[in-house]
């Protein structure tokens, strides 16, 4: 854990971030602490306000008794990791939560509106970071010292992916960059048309991306900071969803940015697929893993990120939490687990994950006899669901992510309470998949299954999960994402972009508010601007169909 993330009590400025609700006012609590009058008095405060920005994306807010950054019934519910897992999970078929809060039913069924408030909660925290990450560029713009001239590509990287995340979730939100004055004044969209200004705000991105690539630490320089890989594979991903953000397909430059990252020869697939869900997954110890939001048992505690997603989806009869991966305090909260539909996904034809005479999952009900790895699941009570809001005793059950260094031993800041797992937002594996998916569009058949077979042989462990260039099908490319990279909050933006999210032909239980699932309006693969933005910024237009 490089304590760059692990901030207490420094703010930057009496700021007014992108958005006009008036929670989201941020001034500071004490004129000692470091402000943007100061920020430049000495190197150290540089570091820990850019860490503030890190720290963004993770927790709530200052810790050390400081009032967290935006005030909300629940502040664990609300921070980012945890809203946009619940947006990219339990709006799919790899997740349903059975808690009745208001808002959690909504994402279940697809069946959300303008007011729910995780769609508040993430739309507000990622304006947040945008707003923290803008004053810091603003203050750093200018300084030729190497040292500050990277701690401004970096604040640069976290706006993009920030504005990453809201274009493939929110279309056209509200921008502003360092160049905007702090005041109070109502932020606009780039283009009144939610089509034209999710065009632009791609251009922005990637443009913004490739001017600051040569400015980042070379790849591993300095976990967890970003650096130049963590660059490249935001482009790839960027670039990857470019037909569904701007109608023009990138598969070219996906090629050329997942080339980078494989060529500098700096990581590796790690040989244990569960390392990178288990608390030594950082890259001073995991070859794979590139870039990640970091959690610390002592540092960063708080019911959020991976401790959120462990003791969610654990319960005191089918998954114990303590069993599973040594929290202790506070646990089985049982409230998130998988719909059937996506085991089969998992499992793909029984007959051949299991040969010729299949087990049935009321057998084998954690998936032993599956040869393929990556499976962490559990049968509990009943694989069907018998309501949206069932308990979490049926379904499958999900534990993926463990408190537990990889070989089973105590993190090196074991808490009972808090997980010391970093959350992967980009490792090695999704630059194979990346490109392979690339390959496959181009017509490059034998290149797409040369890398997905590279991930294939660390799930298997062998050769035998090999396919061949006649079994390679879109959808084929979609569920082995599913299976490498599900509970990673991704699944909501592949569903999208294969076409399978809302009305292309896949259900699963419980879409739509239906036991076995039914198509939904294409309106629903972009989330609604939050009602509260719109109510208050006369500057912003709504999303069609909202």
């Amino acid at each position: 854990m490089n304590k760059i993330l692990i901030i207490a009590g420094f703010f930057l400025s009496t700021l007014m971030i992108s958005s006009c609700v008036k929670d989201l006012d941020v001034t500071p609590l004490d004129k000692n602490k470091i402000l943007s009058g100061n920020l430049n008095d000495d190197p150290a405060y540089l570091q820990q306000a850019l860490g503030k920005i890190y720290a963004s994306f993770i927790i709530a807010g200052q810790g050390g008794g400081y009032p967290d950054d935006i005030t909300a019934s629940d502040n664990n519910f609300f921070t980012t990791t945890r809203a946009l897992w619940n947006l990219q999970e339990i709006t799919t078929d790899e997740a349903i939560c059975a808690w009745g809060d208001v808002g959690i039913a909504d994402l279940n069924t697809q069946t959300w509106s303008p007011q729910n408030p995780f769609l508040t909660a993430l739309y507000q925290r990622l304006s947040l970071s945008v707003t923290y990450a803008n004053e810091f560029i603003r203050n750093t713009d200018g300084n030729n010292d190497p040292t500050i001239v990277r701690y401004n590509a970096e604040a640069r990287f976290l706006r993009a992916l920030a504005y990453a995340y809201d274009m493939d979730l929110f279309g056209n939100p509200p921008f502003t960059t360092e160049k905007d004055q702090v005041g109070n004044f109502f932020p606009k969209q780039l283009d009144e048309n939610m089509v034209e200004g999710r065009k632009k705000l791609f251009n922005y991105i990637t443009a913004e991306l490739r001017s600051i690539e040569n400015k980042l630490g070379a790849p591993k320089f300095s976990y967890p900071q970003a650096d130049q890989a963590a660059c490249w594979m935001l482009l790839a991903r960027v670039y990857l969803n470019a037909e569904v953000y701007t109608g023009t397909e990138k598969y070219d430059s996906v090629i050329f940015y997942t080339n980078k990252v494989l060529d500098s020869k700096k990581y590796s697939l790690a040989t244990n697929y569960r390392q990178n869900f288990s608390a030594d997954n950082d890259a001073t110890r995991n070859p794979e893993m590139i870039f990640s939001w970091n959690l610390d048992g002592v540092y960063t505690q708080g019911y959020i990120g991976t401790t959120f997603i462990i003791e969610s989806s654990c319960d005191a009869r089918y998954i114990k939490a303590e069993d599973f991966h040594g929290l202790t305090s506070n646990t089985n909260w049982n409230g998130n687990r998988a719909r059937k539909q996506f085991m089969y996904t998992m499992l793909g034809d029984t007959t051949e994950v299991y040969g010729n005479n299949p087990i049935p999952w009321t057998v084998d009900t954690m998936f032993k006899q599956s040869p393929d790895t990556r499976i962490f699941c559990k049968v509990k009570k009943n694989v069907d669901i018998p309501s949206a809001g069932s308990s979490g005793d049926y379904g499958i059950g999900i534990y993926k992510f463990t408190a537990k260094n990889a070989d089973g031993s105590k993190a090196v800041n074991y808490n009972t309470a808090y997980a010391s797992t970093d959350f992967p937002i980009f490792r090695l594996a999704d630059a194979y998949m990346m490109r392979a998916e690339a390959k496959f569009r181009k017509n490059d058949k034998a290149g797409a299954v040369a890398d997905i077979n590279v991930v294939r042989q660390r799930a298997f462990g062998n050769t035998n999960g090999n396919i061949t260039e006649g079994e390679l099908t879109a959808d084929f490319i979609l569920a082995e994402r599913g299976r490498e990279f599900y509970y990673e909050a991704q699944r909501r933006t592949d569903l999208v972009r294969f076409g399978k999210f809302t009305d292309g032909g896949y259900n699963w239980a419980w879409k739509g508010g239906v036991y076995n699932g039914t198509n939904t309006a294409k309106k629903l693969n972009v989330f609604p601007i939050p009602g509260d933005e719109i109510s208050s910024n006369p500057n912003i237009k709504q999303n069609p169909g909202y």
